[in-house]
């Protein structure tokens, strides 16, 4: 099974790294937003792609053209995030090619999903929250990945 874990740099990408034991034995491919992160991730593929947020609109399309040419290229079975809007792009991608989707919510969200979580409830094949007094309607807590 070969699975795209694509996180923006900081805090996004410590809670994907700290999710991948759960993806033993898997081909793994990332995509982050900064090139040096390849290091973290060694023996594995690594694109990096620029970062993007919702006050720039020109560059959230260049990240979605270079997102969907590798989720394209590489043709994996699954997608995961852990945000921000460039896991999004990746999720949506995903969810038009019919690749299977999955967004961790960051834990800096305590009180109510993160923007990008509350997008991605409207598309995502799963959702998990680290809180679990935000588990509910098709948000699923089981536990946190900081801890």
């Amino acid at each position: 099974m070969k699975v795209i874990a694509i996180a923006s740099v900081g805090g996004h990408w410590v809670e994907l790294q700290r999710l991948m034991p759960a993806f033993s034995g898997m081909e793994l491919v990332f995509i982050s937003t900064r090139a040096s992160l390849a290091s973290t991730v060694t023996g594995n593929k690594f694109y990096s792609i620029p970062d993007a947020n919702r006050w720039n609109k020109f560059k959230l399309l260049v990240v979605l053209f270079e997102v969907f040419r590798i989720i394209y290229n590489e043709k994996p079975d699954v997608i995961i995030s852990t945000g921000a809007a460039p896991g999004l792009m990746g999720l949506a991608v995903g969810k038009v090619l019919r690749i299977k989707t999955i967004w961790v919510d960051t834990i800096a969200s305590a009180s109510k999903l993160s923007l990008s979580g509350r997008i991605a409830k409207k598309f995502v094949d799963r959702i998990y929250t680290q809180w679990p007094n935000l588990a509910g309607e098709n948000i699923i807590y089981a536990g946190n990945v900081l801890s």
